[in-house]
C-alpha cells in the first residue's frame, strides 16, 4: 500500500510538472495601498489614456465608415457625420454657415455628436470638423489639437467648380508670401489646368513654383512681377469642360519689415518768430511706399500742415535700398501754439511706426533802450 501510494503521488507530481514548464513560478507579492506601522505605502496609480476623437460617416443600414483626409459624396445625396465626445462642435464650409436653408442640423448625443446634411449640392464642398469641448461647469472651449477634419467633395455632373457669385476675384501677389488661387473642384477626378486671359495661354505648373492641391487651388508659391494679370483655371471630366471664375493678380512688392522712422529738428529751442523744420527718414527697399503722418502742436488751433517728401536712392548701401523723407515745416512759429511734441508715424504694407521729439519754442528777447 505504501509503495502504491508513492508512485500514485510521483506520478501526479510529474504530470504537474510537465502542464507548468516553460512558466515562472509565481511570486507572492505584498498587496500596496495597506498602511503598516511604518506607514502608509504608496499605491500606484494607472494613467487615464482618452481615446482619440473618431470620425465616422454613417451609410444605410447603420453602417459606419471611419473617414480620411478626403471623402467624395454625389451631390443631391445625404451626408451623416458621427464624432466621438460628450460634447463637441461642429465648423463647415462658409457657404454652408451662411445659407443652409435648413438642410444642415447637429445633434449632441449622451456620447457623441451627429452632423446631417440633405439636399447636397457642389457648393457644399469644402472642409468639415469636429472640434471635442473641454468644458468647465458651463464654460466650454474647443479643444484645437484633439480636432478631427475631412474635406467632401459633393460630386456635381453640371458643376466642375465650386460656384462663386463673383466675376472676378482680385489678389494681391505679395513678394514674400504664396498666393491662392482658390478654384476648388466638386471632384477629385476632375483634370485642373491653369490659363492666362492676355496674352491667352495656358500656365506651366511643375509643381514647385507653382502648384495645384485638389482641395485648395493652385498655389504660386514665390510671386513675382511676370504672375500679375488675368488668371483662370479649365476643369474638364469626362466630356464636360468648364471654366473657372477669373482672377486678377495684382503684384505688390511688400516690404520685410515695418519701417523704422528717425526724426530730427532743425533746432530743439527755437525763437519765437523764426522758422522750424522737423525731418522723418526712413531708409527701406526699393518700390515699396512709406506713407507719412504728422502730429503737431499747431493741430489744436487748426494751423495747415506744410510738408515736403522725397525719395532716392541710399549711396553705398547694401543691394537696392531707398531713403524715404517727410519734411515738416512751420514759419515764424509762437510760443504759445508750437511748444511742445512732434510725431512722425511712417507706415508701409507691413505696418506702421512712430518716434517724437519736442521742440521749446523761447521768447523773442526784448531789446534794452540806451539811457539818455
Amino acid at each position: 500500500m505504501y509503495i502504491h501510494y508513492r508512485i500514485g503521488h510521483c506520478q501526479k507530481d510529474a504530470q504537474e510538472l510537465r502542464t507548468t514548464s516553460g512558466k515562472k513560478p509565481k511570486t507572492t507579492k505584498p498587496k500596496l495601498g495597506k498602511e503598516t506601522k511604518k506607514g502608509p505605502r504608496a499605491v500606484a496609480a494607472k494613467a487615464k489614456v482618452k481615446a482619440s476623437t473618431l470620425l465616422t460617416q454613417v451609410l444605410k443600414k447603420g453602417r459606419f465608415q471611419r473617414v480620411g483626409e478626403t471623402l467624395s459624396v454625389r451631390a443631391t445625396d445625404a451626408l451623416e457625420l458621427r464624432c466621438k465626445g460628450k460634447p463637441v462642435q461642429w465648423s463647415v464650409p462658409p457657404y454652408l454657415e451662411e445659407d443652409d436653408e435648413g438642410r444642415l442640423r447637429t445633434v449632441q448625443h449622451e456620447r457623441y455628436g451627429t452632423l446631417t446634411l440633405v439636399n447636397s449640392t457642389g457648393a457644399d464642398t469644402g472642409e468639415y470638423t469636429c472640434y471635442p469641448m473641454y468644458c468647465e461647469d458651463t464654460d466650454c472651449r474647443k479643444e484645437y489639437d484633439k480636432a478631427v477634419k475631412v474635406f467632401v467633395f459633393f460630386a456635381d455632373p453640371q458643376e466642375l467648380f465650386v460656384p462663386s457669385s463673383n466675376y472676378y476675384e482680385v489678389i494681391q501677389l505679395r513678394t514674400n508670401w504664396p498666393t491662392l488661387l482658390p478654384c476648388q473642384v466638386t471632384s477629385p477626378e476632375a483634370k485642373v489646368s491653369l490659363h492666362r486671359e492676355f496674352p491667352p495661354g495656358e500656365v506651366a505648373v511643375d509643381g514647385a513654383e507653382i502648384s495645384f492641391n485638389a482641395r485648395r487651388g493652385f498655389t504660386i508659391h514665390r510671386p513675382r512681377p511676370h504672375h500679375a494679370g488675368s488668371l483662370y483655371c479649365v476643369a474638364s471630366l469626362g466630356t464636360l469642360r468648364q471654366a473657372s471664375t477669373k482672377y486678377m493678380l495684382i503684384y505688390v512688392n511688400y516690404p520685410m519689415a515695418v519701417p523704422a522712422p528717425v526724426i530730427e529738428t532743425s533746432s530743439s529751442s527755437v525763437t519765437a518768430g523764426d522758422n522750424l523744420r522737423v525731418s522723418c527718414t526712413v531708409v527701406g527697399e526699393a518700390e515699396v511706399a512709406v506713407d507719412f503722418t504728422w502730429e503737431y502742436p499747431g493741430q489744436q488751433i487748426g494751423r495747415p500742415l506744410y510738408t515736403q517728401e522725397s525719395r532716392g536712392p541710399v549711396a553705398g548701401g547694401p543691394g537696392a535700398r531707398q531713403q524715404f523723407q517727410s519734411v515738416l515745416l512751420v514759419d515764424e512759429v509762437r510760443e504759445e501754439v508750437d511748444n511742445g511734441t512732434y510725431t512722425c508715424t511712417a507706415e508701409n504694407l507691413q505696418g506702421a511706426k512712430s518716434t517724437s521729439t519736442t521742440v521749446k519754442v523761447v521768447a523773442k528777447a526784448k531789446l534794452k533802450k540806451k539811457p539818455q
